[in-house]
Parts: structure tokens; sequence; C-alpha cells
């Protein structure tokens, strides 16, 4: 038996305007813009919603933009989709491939925004069939943790209302046509490392005369990798990834300090607090026993939450997919490694359902190297790379899981 939800939904995404939005995409995709700097992208959002309706506000939290649609009395929903691109050099080859040097969107964002407004216009166009309130954004900075946040503090919920419950969605590697859902942890927390080890510069020819901070770097970054594989437990999941290593100006000059920049993807505070530890007491030690002048510094950046679906909220919404899609398209994957800001919308109360969308190419993936769906899995190109290239063919989905999940909690007539 199909639910009110699920048969509504299906109603109003039936004759979806798929080749505008495909337009809308491929435009979105042409023209990427970084955290923070999203003005283009804000724009086109803000018109989409306009016309459909809502009464829409732009500017928030830098370039936030949210839309409002009151519909009578029922729940308030909340539906997300971040904008930000990154700054990857795009080697797609597509003929709508970025036009701005360095700069792609290399993690589907610009699909978030075409599906959030897809949505919009199709639950905006059938307001008849349910009651409540949807409340609909684009937010910037995903990609360096800050928009979410900062929509907060810039007075979002005080302008538009407090929602009831929080919905959003992510493009995925995997076959085009599944959903993974997981009613609990889902995504990871994430925290970045500065490290600047101080030595005594000098010339390469009198090493003696020296402290050189970038042999010590180099030992620093091989014992940094025991903090996963000899102080943790198997089966407690981190990740500790050194992304950046920089010393040094000529070739015959031993420089004064050297810079490490980590990342860490962990699954509780616990762990995180004991990597932090191992972190800060490896350092001290290596620059200790290099003979160093100073203690290193160690100083956090940028930090994510962890992505943890309310259960009751995520079981609903995966319900209701299954019904729309399939029983065999929504399953369980486990946690990822991967992390958001979304949480920060949740304001530590508010339930919320965050899934999955998979993008990849059917052709792609069939030509991938590998058996099996895990093989295959690491071998197309995924999130953040300069190939990473989603199938139109999920945009209708897309817009359907939205709507879907967001009549689940609003007021059906």
């Amino acid at each position: 038996m199909t639910s009110p939800a699920a048969r509504t939904a299906l109603d109003l995404t039936d004759g979806l305007p798929v080749p505008d939005l495909e337009d809308f995409y491929r435009d979105l995709h042409r023209h990427p813009e970084l955290s923070l700097s999203e003005h283009r992208t804000a724009g086109k959002l803000a018109g989409q919603l306009k016309e459909a309706g809502f009464e829409t506000a732009e500017g928030i939290g830098g370039t936030g933009v949210a839309g409002v649609l009151r519909n009578g009395d029922g729940p308030t929903v909340l539906l997300r989709a971040d904008m930000d691109a990154l700054p990857v050099q795009e080697e797609t080859g597509l003929p709508y491939a970025s036009r701005t040097a360095g700069v792609m969107h290399a993690c589907g964002h610009d699909l978030h925004v075409t599906w959030l407004a897809g949505a919009a216009e199709a639950l905006a166009a059938g307001r008849e069939t349910w009651n409540g309130t949807l409340l609909v954004v684009g937010q910037p900075a995903e990609e360096t943790g800050q928009g979410a946040a900062r929509m907060v503090a810039d007075g979002l919920y005080e302008r538009f209302g407090r929602p009831d419950v929080l919905l959003g969605q992510h493009a995925a590697p995997g076959p085009t046509g599944l959903y993974p859902h997981a009613p609990g942890l889902i995504m990871s927390a994430s925290t970045d490392v500065d490290i600047v080890v101080h030595g005594r510069g000098g010339h390469g020819s009198r090493p003696e005369s020296t402290v050189d901070p970038v042999v010590t770097a180099a030992y620093l970054v091989t014992r940094l990798q025991t903090v996963v594989s000899r102080e943790l437990a198997a089966r407690e999941a981190a990740v500790l990834t050194v992304g950046r290593i920089e010393a040094g100006t000529r070739h015959n000059i031993i420089p004064s300090e050297a810079r490490i920049a980590l990342n860490l993807r962990t699954q509780s505070e616990e762990v995180r607090e004991r990597m932090l530890a191992a972190i800060r007491r490896i350092a001290r030690g290596e620059c200790l026993a290099a003979g160093c002048p100073r203690e290193p510094d160690v100083t956090l950046g940028n930090s994510f939450p962890e992505t943890v679906n309310d259960v009751g909220t995520d079981t609903a919404v995966a319900a209701v997919h299954r019904e729309v899609f399939g029983t065999g398209t929504v399953f369980d994957p486990g946690p990822a490694m991967g992390s958001e800001d979304f949480p920060e919308l949740a304001l530590g109360s508010i339930p919320y359902s965050y899934w999955f969308v998979t993008t990849t190419p059917a052709d792609v993936w069939e030509k991938a190297p590998g058996a099996t769906f895990p093989e295959k899995f690491s071998a197309v190109p995924s999130n953040h790379s300069p190939h990473f290239a989603p199938d139109l063919s999920t945009i209708a989905p897309g817009v359907r899981t939205l709507v879907s999940g967001a009549l689940a909690f609003l007021s059906v007539a």
C-alpha cells in the first residue's frame, strides 16, 4: 500500500521540467564559485525561488539564500543544498565544463542546488496537496565548514522560523538509482591541524651549524602514521592524512621552519581527543630529539561535527524513498569518513535526515575495473576528483527524493 506522501510525491514530480533543470545545472557547472563567493549561484537560486512564489532573502551569513513558503497550519520542513565549488582544475572534458580556471564543481553542489530548485518548484506548484511551511536554504561555504553556522548566526531562524525537521542529501559515487540511508551516524567529524616545526636555518654546506626542520618534519610525518595503526583499537575507525608539507625557498638554504597540515576523521569525540593528544606528544618528542630551539606550534583549524541522523526521522524518509524508488534502492552503507557542516543547522536538537544519491553514469560504472561493488566504487571518479561528473539522469530522481522526503512530514491533504 503506497502512503499518501509517496503518492503525492509521484504526482507532483510526474511532469518535472527536466530540460530546463538540465540547462540550469549546466549553467551552474560552467560557473563555479568558491566558498563565500557564491554570488552568482545564490542569485540564480534566489531567482528560481522567487518565480515559484517563495518569500526570498539573500546575503544570509554572507552569500546564503533562504526562501519560505507558508501554506497553512502544519510542520516546518527545511530543505538544504550547499552551493560552493572547489579549487580544482576540471578534467572531465564535458561540453559544459567549468569556465573558471582552477575552480570546479567537483563535489556535486551544483547538482544539489538544481535538485533543491526543482523540489521547491514542484512543491510550490502542488501546494494544494499539503499544509505546513517549507523553508528552502541555499547554503554557502560547506567545503570550509563555515556556511551553516554563519547562516544560523545571521538570524536564519529568527527571520524565517525554527524548523521542525531538517532534510539534506549529497551526490555520491555509485551506479545511479541508489539512495543510501543510515539511521544514526552517517558522516564523520573532521579536524584540521597545523604544525610548525622551528629549526635554526643556515647554509646547505654547513648543516652542522643548523637544526634542520625539514628532516624533523620528515620524521614527524612518518611517525604520525602510527597514531591510527598503533594507538587506536581496530574497532575505532579513524583517518589521519598529511595533506601538505612546506619548507624552504632555495636548494642550498636550510630553512628556519617547516609547516605540516593534517586532517583527522573521527567518529567519536573520545577518539578525536586521543588523536590530538598523540599528535602533540609526537610533535614535541620529535622536535626535542632533533634539538629544535623551541617546541612546535600545534594549532587546530576548521572542524566539522559528526553527522548523526535522528533514527525516527531517517527511518520515515527511507520508508517513503523505498515506496517511491523500490525496496532494493535504499540500504544502510554504514558511516562514511566524509564530513559535513549540515548538523550545524540542527542547533543540537532539531531532528534531521541526511542521505546519499548515487550519480555515476552507467557506462563509467560498467567500464570501471573490478568485479565487486567495492572494487568498482574505489575505481570510479569520486567527489573532489577533477573527473567527477554526475549523470544528468539523476536530476529528476534527486528532485523526487527531496519532494517525497518533505511530504513525509508536511501535512498531506
